[in-house]
């Protein structure tokens, strides 16, 4: 039961560390990026070139954190940004990108499945048994994460202006707040933070080339129960992260990749606000 618990915790704190960026996006953009779960690869093999080139594992998380900011930065310049008056093209838009950068990844790293280099290995004792090191540390790296972008929303200049944005646009334009800059700076973190959560996923699995997709569609749940509320994102990890892990433990694994898209559908025709708090 122990561990049980621990994989619950740790799983619904890796499902938080995917989602923050789609929820950033999405909730100043009121766009979806289907090309979120290709980021998620991209920070996969991110980490993957810093085994590969010998370098110290721990850098594997700020190098995949620059690439997907950089790269989620020009994607919204050119790609994104002129298609803002017609939001759905956008959205198939980032869903054909993803494929795009999916086959530019298999050209590049092939089809085969890939193993990245743990920082850290081992077992720790805990709850009189013993956890995985990693998984633990994983934790912490998405309490890091949530409580830095409650930071920057909550206590930064640039987090009152997003959020003026999410409220009302056009009265944050007339208030002199430069929308674009605060549209391009949420859609490159997003994409930074999913290529982060990818280099935190793969020492516990492996990367491929399709490694983001079930990851996109679990995030895409949670962030439609959640809106743009990062505690509503938190609450849905746990209830829905703990559930799904509850199922494919004692009932089937096949059964437990279905939960969080199911239970998530069956809670927004019961409350429509999904874990939003009133």
């Amino acid at each position: 039961m122990q561990v049980l618990i621990l994989d619950i915790v740790t799983t619904a704190a890796i499902l938080f560390a995917v989602s923050c960026g789609l929820l950033i996006s999405f909730g100043v953009l009121k766009i979806i990026n289907f090309a979120h779960g290709a980021f998620l690869t991209i920070g996969g093999y991110s980490a993957l070139v810093v085994t590969q080139m010998g370098w110290p594992p721990l850098l594997a998380y700020p190098f995949s954190l620059l690439v997907g900011l950089v790269l989620g930065a020009a994607v919204e310049r050119f790609i994104v940004k002129p298609l803002y008056d017609r939001p759905l093209d956008a959205i198939l838009a980032t869903w054909g990108l993803g494929i795009i950068i999916s086959q530019l990844i298999t050209i590049g790293f092939g089809r085969g499945v890939q193993f990245v280099q743990s920082p850290m290995t081992g077992a720790v004792e805990l709850l009189d048994g013993s956890y995985s090191v990693y998984r633990l540390a994983a934790t912490g790296g998405a309490i890091v994460i949530g409580g830095l972008l409650a930071l920057l929303m909550h206590r930064t200049r640039l987090g009152l202006n997003a959020r003026a944005v999410i409220m009302n646009e056009n009265l944050a334009q007339a208030l002199g707040i430069n929308s674009s800059s605060v549209r391009l700076i949420a859609f490159g973190l997003g994409a930074g933070l999913a290529s982060l959560a990818g280099a935190i996923i793969t020492p516990l699995s492996s990367v491929d080339p399709n490694m983001g997709v079930p990851w996109l569609v679990n995030a895409f749940m949670l962030v439609l129960v959640a809106g743009s509320s990062l505690l509503a994102l938190l609450i849905g990890s746990v209830v829905l992260g703990g559930l799904q892990l509850v199922i494919s433990t004692y009932g089937s694994p096949i059964l437990g990749g279905l939960t969080i898209a199911v239970a998530a559908a069956l809670l927004l025709r019961i409350r429509p606000k999904g874990f939003v708090l009133d």
